[in-house]
C-alpha cells in the first residue's frame, strides 16, 4: 500500500492563503491531510535575478491516483504563475495511516 501514498509539495508566501489551499484540498478529498510549514526563508531565481521571499510549506498526503486532480486543482488556485511542485512517492509506514490515507480520499 505505500507506493500508493505520495506526498506534495509547494509553498505560497501567504499564511492566509495557505490555509485556504489546505482546506480546499482536503474539503474536496484530493487529499487526506496537508502540513503547513513555516514560515521559513525562501531565495530563488526569478525572471534573472535574485529573489527573497518568506514562505509557507504545503505538504499534502494523498494517492497517486488523485495525485493528477490535486495537482491540477493546485495549479489553478496558486496565485504563483510558477508554483512550486514536487512529489515524494511514500515507500514505507503505518499500514493503518497509509490504509487512512486512502480511506479519505476516495471520492463520496
Amino acid at each position: 500500500m505505500a507506493s500508493e501514498i505520495v506526498i506534495a509539495q509547494t509553498s505560497i508566501d501567504d499564511e492566509t492563503r495557505a490555509q485556504a489551499l489546505v482546506q480546499g484540498a482536503v474539503e474536496a478529498r484530493l487529499a487526506a491531510c496537508c502540513h503547513v510549514d513555516g514560515p521559513f526563508s525562501a531565495t530563488y531565481w526569478w525572471q534573472g535575478k535574485i529573489e527573497k521571499a518568506q514562505e509557507w510549506r504545503l505538504s499534502f498526503k494523498t494517492t497517486a491516483s488523485r495525485l493528477p486532480e490535486l495537482e491540477a486543482w493546485v495549479a489553478r488556485e496558486h496565485p504563483y504563475e510558477v508554483p512550486e511542485w514536487v512529489t515524494v512517492p511514500v515507500t514505507g509506514g503505518s499500514e493503518a495511516y497509509l490504509k487512512w490515507v486512502v480511506e479519505e480520499t476516495t471520492p463520496r
